[in-house]
């Protein structure tokens, strides 16, 4: 199979105040990195999975692992000292046969087993592929004075999500690049985009949310309910 997934999960607990990585929280009586690591490995078009973890949580992780299905799939690889660091490593420890490659935050555990599909679809055809949704909201520019520099339009704003999904070869080469110039992005996209290479967007969905904060956990935990109830 030529398609693989690097699921970043090498963070830590301080926005959502806990004391050790927010992925250990539970999200209907499992932690919120199992649900991600489980929709990914049971994918039938997903070949194989590098979670990437911090050196703290390894051996609890990859514990959980040997007594589960999902070990089959996953390699366990230890995250770097920034998020681009992290997927860095997990492209390395790709094998030779992933030809294209998802990047996820494993504190997005509802995004779908159709959205994968559909994103692996659309990168085979495009060579790169990120979901997205419009933005709800009005959005200011805001100098550091405080004072509003601009109001872009609002129908050409789009907020970014994982997962995102390129050409095993296009990101390395994007990583690669931008360690030797020194260049840090907020997303893999943005590396792709500095680049030069045209990025396409998939429309996501809003109820794909990363688990951030203690808001975002009882909101996940609604979304849970709400999808067990329709049986899905």
């Amino acid at each position: 199979m030529d398609t693989g997934v690097v699921i970043v999960a090498a963070g830590s607990g301080k926005r959502m105040g806990a004391e050790r990585n927010k992925l250990w929280l539970p999200l209907g009586g499992e932690p919120i990195w199992v649900h991600t690591v489980r929709l990914f490995a049971g994918h039938p078009e997903i070949g194989e999975v590098v979670l990437v973890v911090n050196s703290r949580d390894r051996q609890e992780i990859q514990d959980w692992l040997d007594q589960n299905q999902e070990k089959q799939k996953v390699t366990v690889v230890l995250g770097g000292a920034e998020r681009q660091d992290s997927v860095r490593n997990g492209l390395a420890a790709l094998s030779p046969q992933c030809t294209y490659v998802l990047v996820h935050d494993a504190a997005r555990p509802f995004v779908t087993g159709e959205q994968i599909s559909e994103l692996i679809r659309q990168v085979r055809t495009d060579g790169t592929s990120i979901m997205a949704v419009p933005v709800k909201d009005t959005i200011k520019v805001v100098g550091a004075d405080g004072i509003v520099q601009s109001t872009p339009a609002r129908e050409s704003l789009w907020a970014v999500q994982t997962p995102q999904a390129f050409l095993v070869s296009l990101l390395k080469e994007a990583h690669e690049a931008a360690v030797q110039a020194g260049y840090a992005g907020t997303d893999d996209a943005m590396l792709v985009e500095w680049l030069g290479h045209p990025v396409r967007v998939m429309r996501g969905s809003y109820e794909n949310i990363k688990i951030t904060t203690p808001d975002d956990l009882w909101t996940g935990e609604e979304i849970l309910r709400r999808r067990k109830g329709e049986g899905s």
